[in-house]
């Protein structure tokens, strides 16, 4: 859409802070898939470990997911902060996930000075219902270039 506002991080750059800075969803091998000021879209490929009995992806690795969804928005916005964090999270549980990979499409809602407040939404690949939908607050820290 003309006149809209590059990312303020890149993909690659993106992605690289995912796995070195919030190294347990690093390890889940979370991608980007497109990338917007304001706006992200992951894809978390599909482990034997995140299944739960019921044969349904487990809620925790769908909140780190969501998690980092959001923390990828707030960057996308604000640019390399890493000292912005998590506030406030909820998850709301929508339907059983098949086992297979997860799609988090987290976007911003209102960005101050100071927080952040945004939602994801967590599909199933292939599906179009939501399985989950989540609702967060980021700390932005007064000093944006803070790094850690």
């Amino acid at each position: 859409m003309a006149g809209e506002l590059a990312p303020a991080i890149g993909a690659e750059e993106l992605e690289s802070l995912i796995r070195e800075g919030v190294p347990l969803v690093g390890s889940y091998g979370v991608t980007v898939q497109a990338l917007g000021h304001g706006s992200v879209r992951l894809r978390m490929p599909y482990r034997d470990d995140f299944v739960r009995p019921g044969g349904t992806i487990t809620g925790p690795a769908m909140f780190g997911l969501a998690d980092v969804a959001l923390y990828g928005a707030v960057l996308s916005a604000i640019g390399r902060v890493e000292l912005a964090v998590t506030t406030s999270m909820t998850i709301n549980f929508l339907r059983k996930p098949k086992p297979g990979p997860i799609l988090a499409e987290a976007r911003l809602l209102k960005l101050g000075r100071r927080l952040a407040y945004g939602d994801v939404l967590i599909f199933a690949e292939g599906e179009e219902d939501p399985v989950s939908h989540a609702t967060g607050t980021y700390s932005i820290p007064p000093n944006r270039s803070a790094v850690s």
